[in-house]
Formats: structure tokens, C-alpha cells, sequence
């Protein structure tokens, strides 16, 4: 099993807004895909025990894959390939971590 953690730094609240409806049309594809466990994207919690760590202009995909191999033809999709073309102009940075169960 892969996890992986995409993170999204968007330049200001309107690139976010419109990062959001771009990534929720593209959820079901990739949930489609063989070997998707589980795609979400998720933006920091204001509340609780890490409220004053919140980013505002911060997203996150929380992904699972079945395998390594799942996820390197993920992200050699079409959908994908899009999808990155459309929000390149929206972020100021981005991170990706991929991690396995010990």
C-alpha cells in the first residue's frame, strides 16, 4: 500500500476557489482508476489542537494506491496531465510525499 500527500499552496483565496471546483470535477475520474484505494482533498483543520497552524490558502490530497505501480500510472493519466496544466497558474508552491505502512 502507498500513501501519498500532495500539498498546494494557492497565491490568494480566488486561485483556491477555483483549485477546489478544478480538483472536485476531477475526483471521481481518479477514484475510478484501478488500484485507487482512496483520493480526498482535504484543507487544514482552524479548530482544535492545530488551529494556529492553519494555512488558509493551503490544500492537501490525502491518497491511498494498492500499489507503486497504481500510482506511477496515475499520474501519467491524461486526466492527470490536465489537471496540472489547469491549477499551475493557481499555486505559488507545492510538496508531495509518498510513504509506505512499516
Amino acid at each position: 500500500m502507498i500513501y501519498v500527500i500532495a500539498e498546494s499552496c494557492l497565491k490568494d483565496e480566488n486561485c483556491k476557489t477555483e483549485f477546489i471546483k478544478i480538483a472536485k470535477a476531477n475526483l471521481p475520474v481518479v477514484r475510478a482508476e484501478a488500484g485507487c484505494i482512496s483520493y480526498d482533498l482535504n484543507e487544514d483543520c482552524t479548530t482544535g489542537p492545530a488551529a494556529a497552524n492553519a494555512r488558509a490558502n493551503v490544500l492537501t490530497f490525502v491518497e491511498c494506491w494498492e500499489s507503486m505501480e497504481a500510482l506511477q500510472k496515475h499520474l501519467a493519466a491524461p486526466h492527470m496531465k490536465e489537471f496540472v496544466e489547469k491549477v499551475r497558474g493557481l499555486r505559488s508552491g507545492s510538496s508531495l510525499k509518498v510513504v509506505t505502512p512499516v
